[in-house]
């Protein structure tokens, strides 16, 4: 068998293509050193690859329309983490993307995990071959910041070391291409770390005698689908505050068991949402489902009153209007740990299916093991053991009840 792939003629992608790559990469991750896959991933087709798909997502929209007809299945994926196998594993049992199986992927595709460059690419493929039935959604680790702590960057440059810098600067652009949500059979709103604010313009008041004019006080209020399709998504490091503010929140705000619209302090960006403002976007966007990801079993190990992500989902909303939940999906999170004791956490995936696509069906699976022996990119030792305390800048310091009035 030939372990090198060649990037097809005409850029046409198959099914067979895909299914390759997918070999390939686990043969490599278990057979060969890292600084090795290089040999059967060649820069080249890399490039082209992470090229095709950058463009196609380019051009989506912030929220893309998942339109899912009757015979059509959707399968909602959280987190992955650079967990390779896992990946594989989870495509066999829910079935591949196909014409009638759409998949909607929930961010965070690297980082932690060991393989997050094979995972990524992996994951373009389909998207390039299956471009309206795949949709990868941006998470708050395609970003700089975050790749540049918890491994991904250290990853990219030991695999493809003098070209690594290279191949990174491309992923980098690519991450900038990613919808921020998708709303999918008109029902469902799914998005990595959840709900938003919206904009206020600040009003200019009549300047005094020395020239100087004052703004009035921001406040927070919830965001509509229109606010998320007007802003500017395009950026590497989406910040707390200012223009790039609602980008900032889809990607790192939380639920909250407390009414109200408030900024998330842990975290130093985004927001915390209650159940109200679950209620309040539900409603006014005719939806019966929000899903998001973002909190592995660490990050709900420090939540007080949150139900821990043992089994790889969680319901942390029910309201009137529907649901809120919490979809994870990487097995046995994370990869390398400081303890020998471990979260043994099961990873999930969400099955919609006609006639109602908003009533999820919940399938739990096992990390793949054991794992090809690897040594980590980032310092998990004493790196931050969450994506909290970043020192990112919260947007506002104002709570609020929800209002998109």
């Amino acid at each position: 068998m030939d372990m090198v792939v060649r990037w097809p003629e005409g850029g046409v992608v198959t099914v067979d293509w895909v299914m390759g790559l997918g070999n390939v990469l686990d043969y490599a991750s278990r057979n060969l050193q890292p600084s090795q896959l290089p040999d059967v991933i060649p820069v080249s087709v890399a490039d082209s690859l992470i090229l095709a798909a950058s463009k196609l997502m380019h051009r989506e929209p912030n929220c893309v329309e998942v339109t899912a007809e009757a015979s059509s299945r959707v399968v909602l994926v959280g987190d992955v983490h650079g967990q390779l196998h896992d990946v594989l594993n989870l495509v066999q049992l829910a079935g591949p993307p196909s014409s009638n199986c759409i998949f909607v992927f929930n961010g965070d595709y690297v980082d932690r995990g060991a393989w997050g460059f094979e995972t990524y690419i992996y994951l373009l493929a389909w998207k390039v071959l299956l471009p309206h039935r795949v949709f990868l959604l941006r998470g708050n680790h395609e970003t700089k910041f975050c790749t540049s702590t918890y491994g991904f960057e250290q990853e990219v440059i030991a695999k493809y070391k003098e070209y690594g810098k290279h191949m990174y600067r491309k992923l980098l652009g690519c991450f900038e291409g990613h919808p921020l949500a998708a709303r999918v059979a008109n029902c469902v709103f799914m998005a990595h770390g959840g709900l938003f604010r919206q904009i206020e313009v600040e009003s200019s008041q009549k300047k005094g005698k020395f020239g100087k004019g004052y703004r009035s006080k921001k406040t927070l209020k919830l965001g509509t689908l229109e606010d998320l399709a007007k802003a500017r998504r395009g950026v590497l490091d989406p910040s707390g505050t200012g223009s790039n503010v609602i980008p900032g929140d889809v990607l790192w705000s939380d639920p909250s068991l407390n009414n109200g619209l408030s900024p998330n302090q842990l975290r130093g960006i985004g927001l915390l949402f209650g159940p109200d403002c679950t209620q309040e976007f539900l409603e006014k966007h005719k939806l019966k489902l929000i899903v998001r990801s973002h909190e592995g079993p660490d990050a709900r190990d420090k939540r007080s009153g949150m139900e821990d992500m043992d089994k790889g989902y969680t319901i942390d909303h029910v309201v009137k209007a529907g649901k809120l939940i919490t979809l994870f999906s990487a097995p046995d999170y994370p990869q390398f740990q400081a303890t020998e004791e471990r979260y043994n956490n099961k990873g999930a995936y969400i099955v919609l299916e006609a006639p109602d696509f908003s009533k999820p069906q919940f399938f739990e699976f096992d990390a793949i093991k054991p794992r090809p022996k690897v040594s980590p990119y980032y310092d998990f030792v004493n790196v931050i053991d969450s994506d909290e305390e970043l020192e990112l800048g919260s947007g506002s310091d104002d709570a609020s009840a929800c209002s998109s009035n």
